[in-house]
């Protein structure tokens, strides 16, 4: 059974930086596709990263450039880099995992993902 467990949200000021994790069990092998959704009051749930088993990465529009995704195979871990956050970026962050056998990865919706985390609460103020 897979389970994953999110940690390092937190209040933070606008412009300022955290890192997310998620640590992952279960796993029969690498070939998961792990993503960072995140979900605002009122809104969607929507993919902001996505990382395949050989650390390929597409981002959201609305992180490019400010946000990392990144995942050690080794200790089953994937992190979220986030950097110049701003207002907006307020949200529950979630991480999911589909897999075995998911070699192709890309920003979908959440229907696409099998496996997700509790979430972890990002508040940016201004």
């Amino acid at each position: 059974q897979v389970q994953l467990v999110e940690s390092g949200g937190e209040s933070v000021q606008a412009g300022g930086s955290l890192t997310l994790s998620c640590r992952a069990s279960g796993f029969t092998d690498n070939s998961y596709c792990m993503a960072w959704f995140r979900q605002a009051p009122g809104e969607e749930r929507v993919a902001v990263a996505v990382v395949d088993y050989e650390g390929d990465t597409t981002y959201a529009d609305s992180v490019e450039g400010r946000f990392t995704i990144t995942r050690d195979n080794a200790k089953n871990t994937l992190y979220l880099q986030m950097n110049d956050l701003k207002p907006e970026d307020t949200a529950l962050y979630s991480c999911a995992a589909d897999g075995p056998g998911r070699y192709y990865c890309y920003i979908g919706p959440s229907a696409t993902y099998e496996y997700w985390g509790q979430g972890t609460q990002v508040t940016v103020s201004s």
